[in-house]
């Protein structure tokens, strides 16, 4: 079986585990999300989502954030680790959007990689979740789960298996394809135990079990 033909297979069976998958952070602006997804790094996603309530509460647009002081933006985002460079990364960030953007999240993945704090995956998420177009989000969980399955071929750093995906993976279905592998990558496919492969859609085509 080509690449190309076990991933599209792949989603398929991951469509049918997980309808419903999409992003675990809580937002309901661009903004938030983009706060959220520079939280995330080495957090999860249920922590994060506990802490910005309590920074929305305080600064609840983007011009108030903007003007907020970095201190005081570290002092709530602190539980989600790396506090200081955080909080200096979401200052930066929102004093960006709001003198070049008029608060907007720009819907341009090179101008989302210019804010500071983004990479590749969160400008992928903000691009894919928010404006609804192609973006493949290489997480943890989609790194991992690529190579155990063989989308990719020993490939462990989340440029590189982007790359690989884009050549592999239909635009459209990158993104729902992204959160669907977070959803596996947790509950069956995952990296602190040992992969549960016998309750896994996906048994009888992962190369980690000797398919090729």
């Amino acid at each position: 079986m080509t690449k190309k033909k076990l991933a599209l297979e792949i989603i398929q069976r991951l469509k049918e585990e997980y309808p419903d998958a999409s992003c675990s952070l809580d937002y309901d602006h661009a903004w938030k999300l983009l706060v959220s997804v520079r939280l995330a790094a080495q957090c999860t996603d249920a922590r994060v989502n506990v802490v910005v309530q309590d920074l929305y509460a305080k600064y609840p647009s983007v011009e108030a954030l903007a003007a907020a002081d970095v201190d005081d933006i570290e002092a709530i985002v602190r539980p989600c680790g790396l506090g200081r460079s955080k909080a200096r990364d979401i200052s930066g960030c929102m004093k960006i959007l709001h003198e070049q953007y008029g608060d907007k999240v720009p819907d341009d993945f090179d101008a989302l990689l210019k804010l500071p704090g983004v990479g590749r995956k969160s400008a992928n998420l903000i691009m894919g979740d928010v404006f609804g177009k192609p973006a493949i989000v290489t997480d943890t969980h989609c790194i991992r789960l690529t190579n155990r399955m063989g989308l990719v071929d020993n490939i462990k750093e989340p440029k590189k298996v982007e790359m690989a995906l884009w050549k592999i993976i239909p635009p459209e279905e990158g993104s729902d394809f992204c959160h669907r592998l977070v959803y596996h990558g947790r509950d069956v496919c995952t990296a602190r135990t040992k992969p549960h492969c016998d309750k896994c859609c996906l048994n009888d085509i992962c190369k980690k079990n000797g398919v090729s």
